[in-house]
């Protein structure tokens, strides 16, 4: 079959590799439909995410069709069209019974990238996304052995709505919905996004769905936050225009900040010199100037969502200003498996639409040009989905 696959930074191609087969018995084999490059991908091409090997096939946003199922599998059978979640869960572990999937504890072979790890026991499998996570190949490809399929798949029987409306249960849009809840905003609130990517855009559509009445978003792409101004009403910060977007917050605020903050940027947001000095060196895992603008954004008591990806150290993380302010931090890989199925019914009842955002979709034998595309902010890129 044909697959995207990793050859090192900035070197992907698309190889022939073998077809995948069935190795257990809640396994099944999905023929991919729709498959997308996800931010996190990102952080993997540009050669800054640990523990990948070349030929591993990327990818953890995708849907298909079932070709194969093993003989423990339950509910879903050969011709079902499923979404699947790029978490890896058991369902049946400590983590799992307290629906915090992505912390499952059974299904990672791997260490994870925590520094301090000591014995405790690594976080869930994730598809495409290095051997710290289990080396799983992922779904930038014509096909994928899905484990774990009584837990993560996702049945879509209304065959009225298109793979792009759906796909996005997969990663981004449970990834925006938990940042929001993890926010605690509702209805009244006012709430900041630092990164008007992907995520980011998913986190501005839930929390209008929501009923959260102003929302700030911060970007240095001036298409994206022009984007987001007119899809989802927000009020805009280009960051290479403000320096300190989080002043221009608090003064918009009654000098008190935002309800909550979301950092849907991430490790790789571009920090300051001794940072970028740092992370060459190898002594800095992560730029922190995010995390400082969210946490000089929000109001004491307030709350710090963080869905962008970080790992290591980082330097200036100003955890006293967390302390005075009596801020609460909420962050971690989504618990997809919980939110797929309400997320699902919003998509459905038209309240939720993640299919907006797409703006490019090509064949997946062109994966290697929209990888470009994506990392360049080519073209207006915002989101690229791929159809094998």
């Amino acid at each position: 079959m044909k697959a995207l696959t990793y050859h090192g930074s900035d070197d992907v191609r698309i190889d022939n590799v073998p077809d995948p087969k069935l190795m257990a018995e809640d396994d099944i084999l999905l023929r991919v439909t729709a498959t997308a490059i996800c931010g996190s991908d990102l952080h993997i091409y540009r050669g800054k995410f640990p523990g990948m090997e070349t030929g591993d096939i990327l990818g953890h946003e995708f849907m298909g069709i079932v070709e194969e199922t093993g003989s423990a599998v339950a509910g879903l059978q050969r011709g079902d069209r499923v979404v699947v979640p790029f978490t890896i869960s058991c369902g049946a572990c400590f983590y799992c019974g307290r629906k915090l999937f992505s912390a499952c504890e059974t299904t990672n072979p791997g260490r994870g990238t925590i520094v301090n790890k000591k014995d405790a026991r690594s976080g869930a499998g994730l598809f495409g996304f290095s051997h710290l996570y289990g080396g799983y190949a992922g779904g930038q490809a014509e096909y994928v052995r899905v484990p774990k399929a009584n837990v993560g798949p996702l049945r879509i029987p209304d065959s009225s709505l298109s793979d792009a409306k759906v796909l996005f249960l997969s990663d981004i849009l449970p990834t925006g919905y938990q940042a929001v809840v993890n926010a605690e905003v509702g209805a009244g609130s006012t709430l900041a996004i630092f990164g008007a990517g992907p995520v980011g855009l998913m986190a501005a559509a839930v929390a209008r769905m929501l009923g959260v009445e102003r929302i700030f978003m911060i970007d240095h792409h001036a298409y994206r936050l022009e984007f987001a101004r007119q899809t989802y009403g927000v009020e805009t910060i280009d960051f290479d225009e403000d320096e300190d977007p989080a002043e221009r917050i608090v003064e918009a605020t009654d000098r008190r900040g935002v309800d909550a903050s979301i950092d849907a940027v991430g490790f790789e947001a571009k920090g300051s010199t001794t940072e970028t000095i740092l992370a060459t060196l190898k002594l800095e895992g992560s730029s922190g100037k995010v995390l400082r603008q969210a946490i000089a954004a929000t109001r004491r008591g307030g709350v710090i969502s963080v869905p962008g990806v970080y790992a290591g150290f980082i330097h200036g993380f100003l955890f006293g200003d967390i302390f005075e302010k009596g801020l609460s931090i909420k962050t971690g890989q989504t618990h997809v498996q919980r939110y797929m199925p309400e997320l699902l019914e919003h998509v459905s009842q038209g309240r939720l639409h993640p299919d907006v955002i797409i703006s490019h979709t090509l064949p997946l034998m062109d994966a290697v040009r929209g990888y470009e595309i994506f990392d360049k902010k080519q073209d207006a890129c915002r989101k690229v989905v791929l159809v094998p």
